[in-house]
């Protein structure tokens, strides 16, 4: 706790948005190191959360960060604070799309 305001500071974790199918609930993966206690070699460990998205404007890709929050659900503790950064599509793969989608 903070004894000037009597806050608790909130662990914060950034993560990808890998799933947008559930209504204003976000799958965000967060990755990180982990050391083998008998090789001494660290290795990727990748943990999925449920975080809340009140108003559904995050999309696969999306760069976030997210707060500890309330119980939200059986399985959403965390809700996203902030966007971090927007995947970047290229108006090449884009234009191609478009046109596959014309074609049918």
């Amino acid at each position: 706790m903070n004894p000037k305001n009597n806050t608790i500071k909130k662990r914060q974790l950034t993560g990808t948005v890998v799933s947008e199918k559930m209504n204003k609930t976000r799958v965000v993966s967060v990755e990180r190191l982990r050391k083998h206690a008998r090789y001494d070699k660290f290795y990727k460990v990748t943990t999925r959360f449920k975080a809340h998205d009140e108003s559904n404007q995050y999309k696969v890709g999306d760069k976030v960060v997210m707060e500890e929050s309330r119980p939200m659900s059986r399985d959403k503790r965390w809700a996203i604070v902030k966007l971090v950064e927007r995947p970047k599509i290229d108006k090449v793969e884009a234009t191609a799309e478009e046109q596959a989608e014309v074609k049918e």
